[in-house]
């Protein structure tokens, strides 16, 4: 793919980033209301999970496929199923017709598109990308995608109430814009070789084996493995730690303004939100001045103590200190820990070892529930320990495993060389 083509297939998979999540945002985080509304608590619980469960499975046949017949004809498939899907729980919650489970089925629809299409689109920014670029490539999506989340979740707050179908209408429009630029203005990153046919029995057999490699490489996934512990520590804001000062924090007042806990975890998410997308547009310059392993291990040291002290401390301008330490630290470290992932999977598997990469988010909200139901029966300072421990954990396998993957990373970036 030549540097033209590049160009245009980041700043088309920025835009249509930037406004599918954008959108997204305002409906989907408010659709657990939506389905307790008219099923009920209990049941909303059930079927979100079932959800979240479905997009895990599907992740899996995504990342295979996208490496067996591309990725850009997953990524188009997943998209037309997309449309169709925003398209129906428009139609579902119109003023002319309301179905509520059918909604919830076009919900988990979106989960299964998720599934396909994420592993793809990860691995067409590999493939389209070369290590030198991938600092900044990365440093600005991860702008744009928290920008684009804080934009969503403040207008559908005051959006999604009264006012479903307009914003269904909206995605629904996005979804089909995003379609069109999929389809006609990128080009296929990756085309695998052509093999003889296979039967459904013999597809099976194959995926498998994929599999069973990419969870044989003991440096790739000892690299998730330490992600996820210490991503999993910024998720218990919004699980134990929310809760604790929910419980902890008494009334406080500053300027005037008197506040409790659960305005104090608003506080913090506000915080980080306004520090990222200030500073994640400078992050690869930041990260650039050092070398990788020495920015990936300091920032995961202070964005473990950052959240180590927001887990246990009530005072306020600990926590606000705290969030300090850990979002600086995050900002620095995303685009090099993507960095690092970028340089790890063997071209021909990309999509399937992105699918593994994909489950940080889902066993970080295990750890998270784990920590909940182990709070109430442990003391505040054990629960923060444990939270703490398991950054640490994360921390010594990144310094276990950074010869080795120093190691990948040189060669990787060696056989791009030789390419070009």
């Amino acid at each position: 793919m030549n540097i033209m083509s590049f160009h245009r297939t980041i700043k088309i998979r920025l835009a249509e980033s930037f406004l599918g999540s954008m959108i997204g945002s305002m409906i989907f985080p408010f659709m657990a209301i939506y389905l307790s509304h008219y099923f009920g608590t209990k049941n909303a619980g059930l079927l979100l999970l079932i959800n979240v469960f479905v997009g895990i499975i599907i992740n899996f046949y995504g990342g295979y496929f996208s490496d067996q017949f591309g990725r850009k004809k997953i990524i188009v498939f997943a998209e037309s199923l997309r449309f169709l899907a925003f398209f129906t729980m428009m139609l579902s919650n119109s003023p002319w017709f309301h179905a509520p489970l059918l909604t919830f089925f076009m919900m988990t629809v979106n989960s299964i598109c998720w599934g396909l299409a994420g592993p793809a689109g990860q691995a067409m920014l590999m493939d389209v990308s070369r290590p030198e670029e991938r600092k900044a490539m990365y440093s600005i999506l991860y702008w744009a995608n928290n920008l684009s989340i804080a934009l969503g979740g403040v207008l559908g707050g005051f959006l999604f109430k009264n006012y479903l179908f307009e914003l269904l209408i909206a995605l629904t429009c996005t979804s089909l814009l995003t379609w069109m630029l999929i389809t006609f203005f990128i080009d296929e990153s990756f085309s695998p070789v052509k093999s003889a046919d296979v039967s459904l029995k013999g597809q099976a057999i194959k995926m498998f084996s994929t599999y069973r490699e990419v969870f044989n490489d003991r440096v790739f996934i000892l690299y998730v493995l330490a992600g996820l512990l210490v991503l999993s520590m910024e998720f218990q804001l919004t699980s134990y730690i929310s809760i604790r000062l929910a419980d902890e924090l008494g009334e406080q007042n500053i300027f005037g303004i008197k506040f409790g806990g659960v305005e104090m975890t608003g506080f913090l998410r506000t915080e980080n939100t306004i520090l990222v997308v200030f500073l994640a547009l400078f992050a690869a310059n930041l990260a650039g001045k050092w070398e990788d392993r020495k920015v990936l291990l300091y920032s995961c040291l202070i964005f473990v103590t950052g959240y180590s002290v927001i887990s246990y401390s009530n005072n306020i301008w600990l926590l606000f200190t705290g969030m300090l330490m850990a979002t600086i630290a995050e900002v620095v470290r995303v685009p090099v820990q993507q960095n690092y992932m970028a340089s790890l999977p063997p071209e021909h598997a990309r999509s399937s070892y992105m699918a593994v990469a994909g489950l940080t988010f889902n066993v970080a909200m295990l750890i998270c529930s784990l920590t909940v139901t182990l709070s109430a029966f442990l003391s505040s300072f054990a629960i923060s320990i444990f939270i703490t421990g398991i950054g640490v954990i994360g921390i010594l396998i990144f310094i276990l495993i950074l010869p080795e993957l120093d190691g990948r990373t040189k060669a990787a970036a060696l056989e791009t060389a030789k390419e070009a």
